[in-house]
């Protein structure tokens, strides 16, 4: 195989799915992504959630929304994220 045919590397970036839970500022949405985990000393299944601030650079996302966030370079001082892919689109009542 020469050097044009080896297939690039894929690069191993984690990538969270999240609820929308703002959109007010500008190219930014916050993501709040839940996991439940082990309690480590009583065994009980405990909610835990995280705040990520993700860019959305054409403002397309809304609040409701659920999306997958992808770890990527610094963009402000708050924000290392950015959304990959709408999973499902926020309901209308």
């Amino acid at each position: 195989m020469t050097e044009a045919q080896v297939e690039p590397k894929v690069k191993n970036t984690r990538t969270l799915v999240g609820k929308v839970v703002s959109d007010k500022r500008a190219k930014t949405i916050t993501v709040l992504v839940e996991r439940r985990t082990k309690h480590e000393l009583y065994g009980k299944i405990v909610a835990k959630s995280s705040k990520y601030h993700a860019h959305d650079e054409n403002g397309e996302y809304k609040m409701g929304d659920v999306v997958e966030i992808a770890e990527s370079r610094p963009i402000s001082k708050t924000k290392s994220w950015v959304v990959t892919r709408l999973v499902e689109k926020a309901r209308t009542v």
